[in-house]
């Protein structure tokens, strides 16, 4: 059974930075693409940014992109999720996702595992 999990959340002043991490446990993890999503209470579920099995095609929603880094470990079945510049709404529950298949997947609908999510708030 594969199981996602997140960690690193917490609060922080507009402008700042924080990294979330998650690991994936009982599979492959080199055979899933791997995405960030966040959501507020009342609205829908939106796409932060993903990242391919290899790590070579990354892609980020407008809104973060500059500002989050999505990477990936292999090695240690890590995919962590640098955010700087952070700006009041950013503050969001941040859900990490496996895909079976190569990536980068944008669209929530296709991830097959996903962890409990993480809050992260940001303050102005």
């Amino acid at each position: 059974q594969v199981q996602v999990a997140e960690s690193g959340g917490g609060s922080v002043q507009a402008g700042g930075s924080v990294t979330l991490s998650c690991v994936v446990s009982g599979g492959t993890f080199s055979r899933y693409s791997m995405g960030w999503f966040r959501q507020v209470l009342g609205k829908e579920r939106e796409f932060v940014g993903a990242i391919n099995w290899s790590g070579s095609k990354i892609s980020y929603a407008d809104s973060v992109k500059g500002r989050f880094t999505i990477s990936r470990d292999n090695a240690k079945n890590t995919v962590p999720l640098q955010m700087n510049s952070l700006k009041p709404e950013d503050t969001a529950v941040y859900y990490c996702a496996a895909a079976l298949g190569d990536g980068p997947i944008a669209m929530s609908r296709f991830y097959d595992y996903w962890g409990q999510g993480i809050p992260v708030t940001v303050s102005s």
